[in-house]
């Protein structure tokens, strides 16, 4: 499958997105296509907090081989309360040294694994605060 050529009539960040797709191997347009449709999808529902306080995660193990965007669909599942554009520029940041900088995947996902972590324990503490 070839890329279209940017066209004039497109946005500009349109444009730089078709180039820097343009410019990766096959791996890195597969692992970026997988975190743009992360992005875009579907809010993860929000189940409305209990009279006991807020709603704990469901964790998923973690498999032996783990790519960081099957981390970021595993976590987000497992803290499905937790709003995705909160976690959207610390996640990119993420994957960014992992595709970018050649950062591994293991050491990403682990950082993963505590940066949701740290946003849960947040959204916990904002819970339990008396209004």
């Amino acid at each position: 499958m070839g890329v279209l050529p940017p066209k004039k009539n497109l946005p500009a960040e349109q444009r730089t997105l078709l180039k820097l797709y343009s410019s990766l191997d096959a791996q890195g347009k597969a692992t970026l296509l997988e975190f743009a449709e992360f992005l875009a999808g579907k809010r993860a529902a929000k189940e409305p907090e209990g009279e006991q306080g807020p709603v704990e995660p469901r964790p998923i193990p973690r498999p032996g081989k783990e790519t960081v965007i099957g981390a970021i669909k595993r976590l987000s599942e497992s803290y499905y309360m937790l709003d995705r554009s909160d976690l959207l520029t610390d996640t990119s940041s993420l994957m960014s040294a992992h595709i970018m900088h050649g950062r591994k995947a293991p050491e990403v996902v682990d950082d993963l694994e505590a940066l949701f972590a740290s946003y849960y324990a947040t959204h916990v503490a904002e819970k339990e605060k008396p209004e």
